[in-house]
């Protein structure tokens, strides 16, 4: 392997891994070491990567021929495809061991550890030999020394950790997409991944908690206090804040609903009323309206804003007064590409597209299915019977929702990493 003989891993989170021919098959999630019965630290055997479709497959220490900051080279395109599982000997190591209490000898100074090297013996093994520590100073406004440790001195790190932070394993997943965050804290233990969760700020937790499985949502916002729990429901889509909500037992529902802003708190009341299954239980209530007389330019500006996701960005609805839901009459919808392709002084209300039925709140979701794919569409309005915009349904509201309940939960059947699938000259 051409790689220093000594690699910190924390520092290896995130970095790219390439096959032989330059294309990039995943990024590194963590490194997996063996422990040993006796004292000897535990030997490293091997990275976990993620791949597409956050996949997460092991790559043996033997196939990988450089490791540096900027990349990971392996040494063959075929790849063993199995889902990663760790075993009873097995340790993960910026998972399990990262924000860890410990002791240092002599002296016995306590710390956490910050990060974890591997040092390459002449036999070509890798072991765990260096702990970097940073030292409890009980001052909130100073740091404590950072120590880099043989392993052998540091006590701690086997069992069970009494208690752990959070900093460093949080700047560790902090550049995660919130769907690849999501993955990643189903590879805690509940207790771990409900303290990373706790420590996220409002808006990422509810990125995050809209990306996992529902009975993962339920627990961890059963785990905040109630505050800080409707904090997170004001930070979510309403479509998705309501989709938790209904979870939850009715009086739990309205003590949360009763905890956040009335503004927050009226756009999900009404998605609860709507019956599961159709339009309005899996719609948004916030698509992009604008009043016909919005010029092309003021209609571009709107979708370009950054907190969009694509599906609502791809086209505006036109109404008139009020813009919010329910809005005044509803009069059409004008698609990104025509607003591309229009002057930007033009005004909506003369490019306005309303050919297309809009769906009805009861419209039933097999329905929504057959008409998207008809006209090829991403999103389609939905009215009231009043002719009111009252949301719109996305086609990833509607995949959301055709998917098997379980599509989020990682995969948890456990087999060995032998006699696995594999893809040759992956591509990623």
């Amino acid at each position: 392997m051409s790689t220093p003989t000594r690699v910190y891993l924390a520092r290896l989170a995130g970095v790219a891994v390439f096959d032989p021919n330059g294309d990039q098959v995943g990024r590194v999630r963590d490194a997996v070491a063996r422990l040993r019965p006796t004292q000897r630290p535990p030997e490293v055997v091997g990275l976990v990567a993620e791949m597409p479709m956050r996949r997460r497959i092991f790559l043996s220490l033997n196939r990988i021929t450089s490791i540096d900051a900027d990349a990971v080279v392996l040494g063959s395109g075929t790849l063993n495809l199995r889902r990663f599982e760790k075993r009873p000997n097995e340790l993960l190591v910026l998972q399990e061991l990262l924000d860890r209490r410990v002791q240092v000898d002599p002296g016995g100074q306590a710390g956490s550890v910050v990060d974890v090297a591997m040092e390459c013996s002449r036999g070509g093994e890798w072991s765990l030999a260096r702990v970097a520590v940073r030292e409890q100073t009980g001052r909130l406004t100073r740091r404590g020394h950072l120590h880099q440790v043989e392993w052998e001195r540091v006590r701690g790190l086997s069992g069970i950790a009494d208690s752990r932070g959070t900093a460093n394993l949080l700047s560790v997943l902090e550049d995660m997409r919130p769907a690849d965050l999501a993955n990643a804290l189903q590879d805690l233990p509940d207790a771990r991944r409900n303290e990373i969760a706790a420590a996220l700020d409002d808006e990422r937790l509810a990125d995050v908690l809209s990306e996992l499985p529902e009975h993962d949502q339920v627990e961890i916002l059963a785990a905040l206090d109630r505050e800080r729990a409707a904090d997170v429901l004001e930070e979510m889509d309403p479509d998705d804040a309501a989709d938790l909500l209904s979870e939850l037992p009715p009086p739990e529902q309205d003590v949360l609903l009763d905890l956040m802003q009335p503004d927050e708190a009226d756009p999900v009341r009404q998605l609860l009323k709507y019956t599961p299954g159709t339009a309005g239980s899996v719609m948004t209530s916030e698509p992009v309206i604008l009043p016909p007389d919005a010029t092309v330019a003021e209609a571009l500006a709107r979708i370009r804003e950054p907190q969009l996701s694509p599906a609502i960005a791809a086209q505006v609805f036109v109404s008139r007064a009020p813009m919010t839901t329910p809005t005044g009459r509803y009069l059409g919808m004008v698609h990104f590409q025509r607003l591309l392709r229009e002057p930007p002084a033009d005004l909506l209300g003369g490019i306005v597209v309303n050919d297309i039925d809009p769906l009805r709140p009861t419209t039933p979701l097999p329905e929504i299915t057959r008409r998207m794919a008809t006209y090829d569409l991403v999103a389609m309005p939905v009215i009231d019977r009043n002719n009111r915009l009252v949301g719109a349904v996305t086609v990833d509201d509607v995949l959301d929702h055709l998917l098997p309940r379980d599509w989020r939960d990682r995969d948890a059947a456990g087999h060995p990493r032998t006699a696995e699938p594999t893809l040759d000259g992956a591509d990623g």
